[in-house]
């Protein structure tokens, strides 16, 4: 959609294209602005049931479409997403003119709190019990505030349905904590937002690649929570447009 710098936007967990909905209309007109579905979310294509689910073969599937545009791509993920765009950029250097991380995803060095890994062991037994729609019900409030789920619009909930069957592999499927030595040799400039209400990990990631990155700028919202893209979408959109504007040659 739309002319000028390409934007590539990588969702997270749960959910596919439709995700960003609010940056396709915001932006598309000072853009060219593309979302994609990873393998085998929305609309699961029959092709992709080939492959084994997981961050590698997403990484190798956003750089191969990145590297498909023959000049430098702005990438922009949030939660998995932006790890899988982070991975991307370690691929694909060459294609990349920046990256937008937003809550990036991944572990700490000691692990998940007890507290959120029980949280998504109940949503996968609450799912293999096909109590579908409390299972994310438990996982969306685990990676936002309780009561998120609740709150959020029929639209939201209907995406996170149509991708229910990605949960369980996505929890089976560990995310690689960010690295302090790849992070210090990357050498396009990276926007870092993190939600003031996010749970502590997205935000502890945000912190820690902010101080290790070469060129990075770094923007805490307030008020805002995991979902920030769609609840603060003005003010992400305007980060966005500053950022890519500013970073485009």
């Amino acid at each position: 959609m739309g002319d000028g710098a390409p934007v590539l936007l990588v969702h997270g967990a749960l959910c596919d294209y439709r995700y960003w909905a609010p940056q396709l209309r915001g932006l598309c007109e000072r853009f060219d602005v593309a979302a994609l579905s990873l393998g085998q979310y929305f609309p699961r294509l029959q092709w992709s049931l080939r492959h084994r689910f997981g961050w590698r073969w997403h990484a190798q599937q956003v750089a191969a479409f990145a590297a498909g545009y023959g000049r430098p791509v702005h990438l922009v993920g949030h939660s998995r997403g932006a790890a899988v765009a982070w991975q991307a950029a370690l691929q694909r250097p060459a294609a990349i003119a920046s990256l937008s991380l937003f809550d990036p995803g991944g572990p700490q060095p000691q692990g998940l709190p007890a507290e959120v890994a029980a949280i998504r062991a109940r949503a996968i037994a609450l799912l293999h019990a096909g109590q579908v729609e409390a299972g994310l019900e438990c996982f969306v409030d685990s990676v936002s505030q309780p009561g998120a789920w609740a709150r959020s619009s029929a639209s939201f909930q209907q995406m996170v349905c149509d991708n229910a069957q990605t949960l369980v592999p996505q929890i089976g499927d560990a995310l690689p904590a960010y690295d302090r030595e790849q992070a210090m040799g990357m050498a396009v400039p990276v926007l870092l937002v993190s939600g003031e209400l996010s749970p502590a990990q997205y935000r502890d990631n945000a912190a820690a690649l902010a101080d290790w990155l070469p060129d990075a700028r770094h923007h805490v919202l307030a008020g805002a929570s995991h979902g920030m893209t769609l609840t603060h979408a003005r003010r992400c959109n305007a980060l966005l447009t500053e950022f890519v504007t500013s970073t485009s040659g």
